[in-house]
């Protein structure tokens, strides 16, 4: 089996996964954690999957720009800036803050 410490100087020195290493910079921190895999789950963090900018990227659609009209369709705009995804993203965070902080 391969250490961990040889495990994270390889996920250090890959050019891959620059997205998924974004999100699990450090190998021990995300072995600790308790995360419920699904795909949705694993587009986001791979930025691979339904998400226009990477199907424009292969040429399956042919514009990357989000439904929202504002900018391109990537991970970061879901999560951080998409208009259309403001209820969503709102109802997330007060359910975090309440189970994190109890407010």
């Amino acid at each position: 089996m391969r250490s961990v410490g040889k495990w994270q100087k390889e996920w250090d020195q890959t050019t891959k996964g620059k997205i998924t290493k974004e999100y699990f910079p450090v190998v021990t921190d995300r072995l600790n954690m308790r995360i419920n895999f699904t795909h949705n789950f694993t587009s986001m963090v791979t930025e691979h999957g339904n998400i226009r900018s990477y199907l424009h990227r292969f040429k399956i659609i042919d514009t990357p720009t989000c439904p929202c009209g504002t900018k391109d369709q990537t991970t970061d705009h879901l999560l951080f800036d998409c208009e259309l995804l403001n209820k969503g993203r709102d109802s997330l965070k007060s359910s975090v803050l309440k189970q994190t902080f109890g407010q």
